[in-house]
């Protein structure tokens, strides 16, 4: 069977140019394993920094990662886009346009045989009001019309400001975070059946048992900090590998 691969949080946008121009390079060779296997890819959310739609303009800052995703999607590989708390509105070029999946929250896909459980990982909290507040606001049809509409050189600058707001909402409660997410899947697994919890969102790479000893619970870390993990499901295993 093909693999299945798994990425998350690598922040496209958010770092110096030198960073930048790294990540697009390894995210290169990333494409290039994946479309060689013609596999599945699994993007869990905040692939990219910040992300604008607009009727007829596209970021151009993005075009190298937009340009790979169209060459594996033209050597057979399946994408599955998940929304985070940066890229929280894919809009429709990316299915429309490049053939790419996208979906809003957790879905539960059969792999091989075995159940996933996939979400970015954000607003899971219900005591995070403030998140719960901006992502009706910003998910909100109308509101994004609106927002659209704005001369596009301004509105993604605001853009690079809401998601700037974002980063510090959630930057200094990383251990909070990965902690949250570890007891909602374990808690989840009491009244779910599942064999792999996957997310993101913490940038804490983890891959370890949930309590029920038969589900696991794996977090795909970030690019952002100078390591390139990833994950690969074959033969009904699940592994967290890096790019060397």
């Amino acid at each position: 069977m093909s693999k299945s691969f798994f990425v998350s949080d690598i922040h496209f946008g958010l770092q110096s140019e030198e960073a930048e121009d790294r990540k697009i390079e390894r995210f290169a060779e990333f494409a290039g394993m994946v479309s060689r296997e013609k596999g599945s890819l699994y993007m869990v959310g905040d692939i990219l920094d910040y992300w604008m739609e607009f009727r007829h303009v596209i970021p151009k800052y993005f075009n190298p990662f937009l340009c790979l995703l169209r060459e594996m999607i033209g050597h057979g590989v399946d994408i599955h886009y998940f929304a985070g708390n940066h890229d929280f509105w894919l809009g429709s070029y990316f299915g429309k346009v490049l053939g790419v999946r996208t979906y809003y929250g957790a879905k539960e896909p059969v792999i091989e045989g075995k159940h996933f459980y996939i979400t970015h990982g954000d607003g899971l909290d219900p005591k995070d009001i403030g998140y719960r507040l901006f992502v009706s606001l910003f998910r909100n049809r109308f509101n994004l019309a609106l927002f659209s509409a704005i001369q596009p050189d301004i509105a993604i600058g605001l853009m690079r400001k809401l998601s700037r707001l974002s980063r510090n909402h959630g930057g200094s409660n990383r251990h909070y975070e990965a902690d949250f997410l570890f007891q909602y899947a374990d808690s989840l697994a009491e009244n779910k059946a599942f064999d792999f919890f996957v997310c993101g969102h913490s940038h804490m790479k983890s891959h370890k048992k949930l309590s029920n000893g038969r589900s696991d619970y794996v977090n795909l870390g970030t690019w952002t900090e100078g390591e390139y993990p990833y994950g690969v499901f074959e033969n009904e295993r699940f592994s967290l590998q890096q790019l060397k």
